[in-house]
């Protein structure tokens, strides 16, 4: 098994607080909302805080399974770790992740997402192997921040 590491940095248009709610606490309600590409979200083990395991299921019918592995509202730091569904594919053994969400001076903020892919047998992954992943990232992030803009109300 190989691990593989990518960064990625995006500005948002949200505070980093609100944010951090909307993606890593309150995703279930914020992001179908936020997002045609998203059906729902539900928790499926746990009780939807650290060790949970939430089930993302995408308008096309696909899905994947996220584990939260830690949660840090007060710095605004949450990781957790693909751990199954269609997304992962034959390539791939999980994805772990770490989301900071950082202020930034304009009112908005800056998402910084490292990412370890733990491939299986002797794969080796390229950053042209998760540009897809990378942009569909960008816009689901950009989706939680134009809707929280249009609903100053929701993790306020």
């Amino acid at each position: 098994m190989g691990v593989f590491k990518f960064f990625q940095e995006l500005k948002a248009h949200a505070s980093h607080k609100r944010l951090f709610k909307a993606v890593m606490i309150e995703n279930a309600d914020v992001l179908p909302k936020a997002s045609p590409l998203i059906k729902s979200i539900e928790t499926v083990q746990g009780d939807g805080g650290v060790g949970s395991i939430k089930k993302t299921i995408f308008s096309d019918g696909k899905y994947m399974k996220n584990r939260i592995d830690h949660l840090d509202p007060e710095n605004c730091v949450g990781k957790l770790t693909l751990v199954g569904g269609d997304l992962i594919g034959d390539k791939i053994e999980s994805i772990s992740y770490e989301v900071k969400f950082e202020d930034s001076k304009d009112g908005g903020c800056v998402v910084k997402i490292s990412a370890e892919y733990h491939t299986k047998g002797d794969v080796v992954l390229k950053e042209e192997d998760v540009k897809e992943s990378k942009e569909q990232s960008t816009g689901l992030y950009k989706a939680y921040a134009d809707y929280l803009n249009a609903n100053p109300h929701v993790c306020a």
